[in-house]
């Protein structure tokens, strides 16, 4: 099989980057994104005074009210996405305008009709993976079909899985290969999925200064793609390089929108937002298994609620010798791989 090789993620240098430019050409316009503008010094500082979003804002809103004409090619759309509540705030009357507006403004820019839903958490599952090392042999299917089922951006390529081509007889992941080519499996080599691990102790939900991201209740970690402000502290604190940034505007032709999409989950992010895997919450909290696992062409993907006894991942972890990577930093992870 063909484990065709993607560019690098990231790897362009036409980014938005806050720490570049002038102290007068750094700032941050309504929809939390880089341009030039003094209230960029207001906005970092109220940043450095405050772990509340809401604080940011009242801090936001009194340096705009100085200089308007600097958000005065800010949409009403934009102003209404960043100044909605956060989603734990939100009523059901909230969420159903924040629906609304999403799908009005997907309709807009797509020309298609979506089925956004908002799945709560699973009462008394923790959802999690086991992985098996001998069986996955590198097709990455997986990975092709997280991108399609994720509304994932194809130029720039944003992928939440990553596929690492390692030696036999050693583990050693800065030594592997993500970006391997041509036909799978090659001899002499195992390979090893990635992806966020949903941990029960995540580093990144403890920097983020806003909540924009945090662990509910069924073990999937979240973000709130129009809470968060693309400061980037979850992708430097999450030692499994889970996280994806978009520097730029995601493209997706019309056909190519899963018109399926969950609010936390799966629905077309902006640029300036963190993403990552999020277990398909929009097909998993109703009882469908992850698109990576019904790809899986070699049954390497097993998935499930690890607190029921019975489940394929509870049995796995029971009866075989799992291991999770980076244990020694005791975050906990509930991605489980092993050897058959």
């Amino acid at each position: 099989m063909s484990g065709r090789g993607d560019s690098p993620n990231q790897r362009d240098t036409d980014r938005c980057d806050p720490d570049q430019g002038s102290p007068d050409q750094r700032g941050t316009d309504c929809s939390g994104h880089c341009v030039g503008s003094r209230i960029g010094k207001q906005t970092e500082a109220a940043l450095e005074k405050t772990t509340s979003r809401r604080g940011f804002l009242k801090a936001f809103t009194a340096a705009a009210a100085g200089a308007a004409a600097v958000t005065t090619g800010c949409s009403t759309t934009d102003m209404d996405r960043f100044f909605q509540e956060h989603y734990k705030e939100m009523s059901p009357a909230d969420k159903e305008k924040v629906f609304a507006r999403i799908s009005a403004d997907t309709k807009t820019k797509y020309s298609v009709d979506i089925n956004l839903t908002d799945p709560p958490p699973v009462p008394g599952a923790r959802f999690a993976f086991a992985i098996s090392l001998s069986v996955c042999n590198g097709n990455r299917a997986c990975v092709h079909a997280c991108v399609e089922e994720n509304n994932q951006g194809r130029d720039p390529a944003i992928q939440y899985i990553k596929v690492v081509e390692l030696d036999r007889g050693t583990f050693n992941l800065e030594e592997g290969d993500a970006y391997y080519e041509g036909e799978v499996p090659r001899k002499s080599k195992f390979y090893l999925p990635m992806q966020c691990n949903q941990c029960d102790n995540p580093p990144c939900t403890k920097v983020c200064p806003v909540e924009a991201t945090w662990k509910e209740d069924d073990g999937i970690v979240v973000i709130d793609y129009d809470w968060c402000i693309g400061c980037r502290y979850c992708m430097a604190a999450c030692p499994y390089d889970a996280r994806r940034f978009n520097f730029k505007e995601p493209e997706l032709r019309r056909s190519e929108v899963n018109t399926n999409q969950g609010y936390l989950s799966n629905r077309v992010r902006p640029k300036g937002v963190v993403e990552k895997c999020h277990f398909c919450l929009h097909r998993t909290r109703i009882g469908a298994m992850p698109a990576c696992m019904e790809a899986c062409p070699t049954g390497a993907r097993k998935f499930g609620n690890i607190a029921d006894p019975e489940s394929d991942v509870a049995m796995i972890v029971r009866d075989k010798r799992v291991f999770v990577l980076k244990e020694e930093l005791g975050t906990i992870p509930n991605i489980y791989y092993y050897f058959d």
